[in-house]
């Protein structure tokens, strides 16, 4: 099962959205997550451990980004950014797999900006 982790060992289950970026060669990119409102910010979580980093786990390994910030509204924490840097092609495909596997196990469904 594909999941993605704020803390190791505890699944997120709030569904990000998702933007992918594609360099004009095919060969790097970028993928912002955005998660409002998620399980790791709520006030039961914070005794769970700090957010040391976003992980993307499945039958691969994992894959992660240290480029995690959370948005505040009033002084709450009502969002988190993060974002995952892809830079090779063989990285690419490692990150397409894993997007499959969690748009799979999510019932999600991917469309194409113009």
């Amino acid at each position: 099962m594909a999941t993605i982790q704020f803390i190791k060992g505890i699944n997120e289950n709030t569904i990000p959205d998702i933007k992918l970026t594609r360099s004009r060669d095919g060969s790097t990119g970028t993928a912002t997550f955005r998660f409002s409102e998620p399980d790791i910010l709520k006030s039961d979580m914070q005794e769970k451990g700090e957010i040391t980093g976003m992980y993307l786990n499945d039958e691969e390994g994992s894959m992660v980004t240290k480029e995690v910030n959370a948005k505040f509204i009033n002084g709450k924490p009502l969002a988190i950014e993060s974002i995952y840097i892809i830079k090779s092609p063989k990285d690419w495909d490692r990150f397409m797999r894993f997007m499959e596997r969690y748009a799979n196990d999510n019932e999600l469904s991917f469309t194409k900006a113009n």
